[in-house]
């Protein structure tokens, strides 16, 4: 029950140990795709009330592109955790002002060659020395596109991910939480102790009224 839920719990702690294995799957993301296959991608991860009013941004080659300036504050786009994965994201305009220079910084730098762990290594020096913040208050991040995908830690496989959202939470732990069960019905912390760590919440179905 909790499979896929606990692949996104886990995943983001050991995606650079994965992507030291010799065999691994094609990207998922596609760059031959149309420019208007791709803003509709990243639109995809919030409702079209919200990413119809969002900042977007394409993943190009050489990184992030904004290639429409939004009125809401929010900013949609395809964020890669790992270069294999693909997770349409739209942060809200405290996730837009904090985290999204990170986001943008690691595709600009993937882009030039750089390897994971180097990367990683700069976002951390980052945080500490003040060239990257931490969001200041909740918000929200909509990852609710069914087309996302994700590599397995410690496997060659990519799984879809379930639509889901996430909530700021830097630092925090699943201690935090009260240290839930791992199953899809309980919150999780992802990037766990991290500026970045985030309470994951998949909704249920909706209920209709009476039932």
């Amino acid at each position: 029950m909790c499979k896929i839920f606990c692949i996104i719990g886990i995943l983001f702690a050991t995606n650079l140990a994965a992507l030291a294995q010799t065999e691994l799957p094609k990207p998922a993301y596609d760059f031959s795709l149309s420019r208007e296959e791709r803003i509709k991608l990243a639109e995809s991860a919030a409702p079209p009330e919200i990413a119809g009013h969002a900042t977007v941004y394409l993943l190009e080659r050489t990184g992030y592109v904004r290639v429409r300036e939004g009125t809401n504050g929010f900013s949609c786009f395809v964020d890669r955790q790992t270069p294999l994965n693909l997770e349409p994201t739209c942060f809200d305009a405290e996730g837009s002002a904090t985290t999204l220079a990170t986001r943008l910084y690691v595709e600009e730098q993937r882009a030039k060659g750089k390897s994971e762990e180097q990367i990683r290594a700069e976002i951390d020096d980052g945080y500490k020395n003040g060239k990257y913040k931490t969001p200041s208050k909740p918000g929200i991040v909509y990852m609710m596109s069914d087309k996302g995908y994700l590599l397995v830690p410690g496997s060659n496989k990519l799984v879809a991910i379930p639509p889901h959202l996430m909530f700021y939470a830097p630092y925090a732990t699943d201690k935090d939480l009260g240290s839930p069960p791992a199953a899809r019905n309980m919150p999780r912390v992802i990037r766990p102790g991290q500026p970045d760590a985030y309470i994951i919440v998949i909704p249920g179905p909706l209920e209709h009224p009476g039932h």
